[in-house]
């Protein structure tokens, strides 16, 4: 049943009117058992949802929400291998990536053979590439989906990457980023990894090329060495002299697809062991999402929260701010990870919706984040939740900083809470803003593997209830077609049948 047509949204839009005079200050005096009760713990991560605007009854209506939406019916379909991306009639299935080999029957049983057939085959390689002394910098070339993911973990991972070789991720089709990257390296010494499903995609195509053509024009003759594709389409890669490739398949979304080949770039970043970690560490996320009851399961309260900030409370929009520099593309993966599943306006039938669907998502990290955009947060007309990611353990020694980095982020949680209603006029906090708390003990391979699989099935949750197809993204395929038409028109200055404003543009930039 879509779920503006249930008997849990009616009752949600009473409580919503009713929940006008929440205020979390109130809810904490009379309830000493509220941190309890709105906190858990999953594989790896231990979320305080306390300091959020919600109480039990919210959380019982969101529950009988999901049960009327069939959100665990949806997720069952899902991980039995249903064709549940209906616009594209395909199965999701990132989730048997991380899948241990040898582990399900029947239907499912030849795809997980593949997958590691796959897996130990790109393992093998990133081994090969890491004993290699004469490789010193890894460049990956790919873009959204092959792009984010990568970069992200291997940031996020730095400490456990193998010393003596550097990665840069190249992904923008504007020259400057490719001849900023190239400027600093040696064709002898660098590996090019072009990560493209369909070896087509225009922006990744247009730097793969150039990049070979600098490779050569370097005086690189060995390019089947030198160059590795990511991609589906052998022939193609073929065509550029590239022998060594790596496909996937296509119930992989790229926005899913760390998990694939795509993930070679961070596989040689920290070794096939550390691979192996982040596979365990969503494995195990993936397991709890199946598995445990709805009330405790974290997935489906975070994608319920998020429903009921959106369609019930009204906000907008959701910042994510995490207090480790190893994290700061988090924010940036999440965008494309909850925007690109969530953002869509009608629902799996194709009939247009009346509710809103994905939040905008954005962010920086702390503590630079404070002195940035925290000042909206706190004094803004504007109620914006907030969510922190924490690590309890750092992996440096430098005294102090760390015990400073965590004071601070427990702080700013308390200030958005408590506000300060001592002071007038513009010192006056009004309190009452919302946050969630995620906590790792460390920053491992596991540990992000399983604060990444979370967050995949936190959407998934989110776009169920709202009975939107999360796995799809054809929005992004128009401005495509369209800029084909304009690169043609740049070379010919044909400006014939266009509208007056993209006329004016196209004869300006020429």
């Amino acid at each position: 049943m879509r779920c503006d047509q249930t008997a849990a949204w009616q009752k949600l839009q009473q409580h919503a009117q009713a929940f006008k005079g929440f205020d979390l200050r109130q809810a904490f005096a009379a309830d000493a058992g509220r941190a309890a009760a709105l906190s858990q713990s999953a594989p790896c991560v231990f979320a305080d949802l306390s300091k959020n605007h919600v109480d039990a009854a919210t959380e019982a209506l969101l529950q009988e929400l999901a049960q009327e939406t069939g959100v665990a019916a949806h997720r069952d379909a899902m991980f039995s291998g249903a064709h549940i991306n209906l616009s594209e009639d395909r199965a999701v299935m990132h989730w048997l990536l991380r899948q241990p080999a040898g582990s399900l029957s029947g239907a499912l049983a030849a795809p997980l053979t593949q997958v590691h057939d796959t897996l130990n085959a790109m393992l093998q390689y990133a081994e090969q590439v890491r004993a290699d002394d004469a490789i010193t910098d890894v460049v990956n070339i790919g873009i959204g989906g092959s792009d984010l993911g990568p970069q992200m973990a291997v940031l996020a991972l730095q400490d456990c990457v193998l010393p003596g070789k550097r990665f840069h991720f190249v992904s923008n089709v504007d020259g400057h980023e490719l001849a900023g990257v190239l400027q600093g390296l040696k064709a002898e010494s660098t590996l090019f990894l072009i990560a493209s499903k369909t070896f087509t995609t225009q922006e990744t195509m247009t730097n793969a090329h150039s990049a070979l053509a600098w490779f050569q024009a370097q005086g690189g003759r060995e390019v089947a060495r030198h160059f590795a594709a990511l991609t589906t389409n052998v022939a193609a890669a073929g065509a550029l002299g590239i022998r060594t490739t790596f496909g996937f398949w296509d119930w992989v979304g790229g926005r899913y697809s760390l998990w694939s080949a795509i993930g070679l770039p961070l596989a040689i970043a920290i070794g096939a062991a550390g691979f192996k970690e982040l596979l365990a560490g969503a494995h195990a996320m993936d397991r709890h999402f199946q598995t445990a009851p709805m009330g405790q399961n974290l997935p489906v309260r975070l994608g319920l929260l998020d429903v009921w900030y959106r369609n019930f409370l009204h906000y907008t929009s959701r910042s994510i701010a995490p207090y480790h520099s190893a994290l700061r593309r988090l924010p940036a993966y999440l965008q494309q990870l909850e925007m690109e599943s969530n953002g869509k306006r009608v629902d799996r039938n194709g009939q247009a919706l009346s509710y809103g669907t994905s939040p905008v998502l954005w962010g920086e990290p702390g503590t630079n984040g404070q002195h940035a955009y925290f000042q909206m947060l706190h004094q803004g007309t504007d109620i914006v939740p907030l969510e922190f990611v924490a690590v309890k353990r750092p992996t440096h020694s430098l005294k102090d900083h760390h015990a400073l980095l965590l004071a601070n982020v427990i702080a700013q949680a308390q200030a958005l809470m408590l506000g300060q209603d001592d002071a007038g006029g513009h010192r006056h906090f009004t309190g009452n803003r919302p946050s969630t708390f995620l906590l790792l003990d460390e920053l491992t391979p596991t540990s992000l593997g399983a604060l990444i699989a979370l967050q995949e099935h936190r959407v998934f949750v989110s776009g169920a209830v709202w009975g939107i197809n999360s796995f799809d993204q054809w929005g992004v395929e128009l401005g495509k077609v369209l800029a084909k038409d304009i690169h043609a028109r740049l070379v010919s200055g044909d400006a014939s049948g266009l509208d007056a404003s993209t006329a004016s543009l196209l004869s300006r930039v020429r």
